[in-house]
């Protein structure tokens, strides 16, 4: 496997396009300048594997398409790297800004994009040599799918095959799975550029999950697929995972299938009125769309002297939480049966009792896991933009 990613570098990458195999996608560019597929990879201090990510797109089978780069504000000599490879390829475009955040600079590469089809790339990622002409010939042959994924290999820091992700294939069931989490892999994603506009590209309001968001927007307007094809190599790597930073990404699903839920019942959407991602703190919080999980999050999120109150939301939740939130409140009754340490009260008993009921078996792990309090050792995506898995 680890034979046919030969592009790793850029001097590789040139003997790889001087002699690899091209295909015949079935049609052409609706104009000379206009190319098929628009890749957009937004970059922010990237370079441990931006030549590997970049490589791999420009050794597809497929040509006809443009690498839409935008630099967030690199400082790290990621923007030297990115120029090297435009001044040799010419359908690389970089576009640098000032670092406004990753939602920023996607929404600046659906903007410059000049295809009617849109493919997304991270920027440690890598594609396999056919990803862009399956998913382009497949889109073009199911114009009622607007949104289109592909399973993917797991990939650790060095480029070792560490695991698989493989989304349902069967179209009803992915669109099932759709309504309660997030099936896709980021960096699978093809997807028609007219309508990804049309509904205003991804949303900052949904911080951490704004990709889900957008996933299930556009569910509402065509079909979503998947092809059971392992079309990209998706790295994760050793970080340290905040548990604030997880419950905001589970927080923001939550947030965007309410908001679905709106735009279903009431034919409006109620995130419209938001201009920033919401504080579950907040006093106005409690009357919104989203109150419902207000009292959770603030469970996750709160301290010793105020978590015990909060105790009773768990519990009323205790059959609607998901897989996550279940985790998330393990890990905070963990803490707070640490910070209780040998105060025997009530209280104690009630979140002893509900840490081991959440779910039994992770709650024997945890219990013999170290943990420094505040975090939990995981492996993570670097970039937490994504919601894969919530």
């Amino acid at each position: 496997m680890q034979a046919r990613w030969s592009c790793r570098t850029f001097e590789r990458y040139q003997r790889c396009r001087s002699s690899r195999k091209k295909i015949d996608v079935g049609s052409r560019s609706p104009s000379p300048t206009q190319p098929l597929v628009s890749v957009i990879m937004p970059v922010r201090n990237g370079k441990r594997w931006i030549h590997e990510s970049m490589a791999s797109v420009l050794c597809q089978d497929f040509e006809d398409f443009e690498l839409v780069i935008i630099d967030d504000g690199s400082d790290d000599g990621s923007a030297s790297i990115l120029e090297k490879y435009s001044c040799r390829d010419e359908r690389i475009r970089v576009i640098h800004q000032a670092p406004q955040g990753t939602v920023a600079a996607l929404n600046r590469g659906i903007l410059e994009a000049h295809a009617l089809l849109l493919a997304r790339m991270d920027a440690d990622d890598r594609a396999k040599p056919e990803r862009l002409g399956r998913q382009y010939r497949f889109m073009q042959a199911h114009p009622e799918v607007v949104l289109l994924g592909s399973d993917a290999d797991v990939i650790d820091a060095s480029g070792a095959i560490i695991g698989q992700r493989s989304p349902p294939a069967d179209n009803i069931e992915l669109a099932h799975l759709l309504a309660r989490s997030n099936p896709f892999v980021h960096s699978s994603i093809m997807m028609r550029t007219a309508l990804v506009r049309n509904l205003g590209g991804y949303r900052s309001q949904f911080l951490l999950a704004e990709d889900y968001d957008l996933w299930l927007r556009m569910a509402e307007f065509g079909s979503v697929a998947n092809l059971s094809k392992r079309l990209i190599q998706y790295r994760v790597h050793q970080a340290d995972h905040h548990l604030v930073n997880a419950a905001r990404q589970s927080f923001s699903a939550r947030l965007a299938q309410r908001s679905a839920q709106g735009r279903r019942c009431r034919g409006k959407d109620p995130a419209i009125a938001l201009s920033s991602p919401p504080d579950w703190w907040a006093a106005d919080s409690e009357t919104s769309f989203f109150s419902v999980d207000v009292g959770f999050y603030r469970f996750v999120d709160s301290d010793k002297a105020n978590a015990v109150s909060y105790l009773s939301q768990v519990w009323a939740r205790f059959f609607s939480l998901n897989h996550v939130e279940r985790k998330l409140a393990q890990l905070r009754l963990k803490q707070l049966l640490r910070e209780f340490g040998w105060e025997m009260r009530l209280s104690q008993v009630e979140a002893a009792i509900l840490f081991l009921i959440l779910h039994p078996p992770r709650a024997i792990r945890l219990m013999f896991q170290s943990n420094s309090g505040d975090r939990e050792r995981g492996t993570q995506k670097k970039s937490p933009s994504h919601s894969e898995g919530i």
